[in-house]
């Protein structure tokens, strides 16, 4: 059965809300950049959002990201070294958003 408010409308879609690691705001999950630790303990940029392992989001803001690569806030977040590389990933991503 479909779930109907007593009015007779369908109830709204949920939508999964994450926090930025950096900022600590939070947003919807297709709003932030997911990084992600695999099993094998690399680290990648996710943007689907689906890849299995541990996940940490970012806002699309530089400043946030200058934050966290200073902070080493993905680092805490991951429980992992993230590599220089992975940032310069994001910061490209983040710019092109813009």
């Amino acid at each position: 059965m479909s779930e109907q408010s007593p009015s007779g409308s369908r109830k709204p879609r949920h939508v999964p809300v994450r926090t930025c690691v950096a900022c600590r705001t939070s947003g919807q999950k297709r709003g932030l950049i997911r990084v992600v630790r695999l099993t094998d303990g690399s680290v990648l940029v996710d943007m689907s959002g689906k890849a299995n392992g541990r996940g940490a989001y970012l806002c699309f803001e530089l400043k946030c990201i200058q934050q966290a690569r200073k902070q080493k806030k993905l680092d805490r977040g991951l429980k992992v070294t993230v590599p220089p590389s992975i940032y310069d990933e994001i910061e490209q991503i983040a710019t092109n958003e813009e």
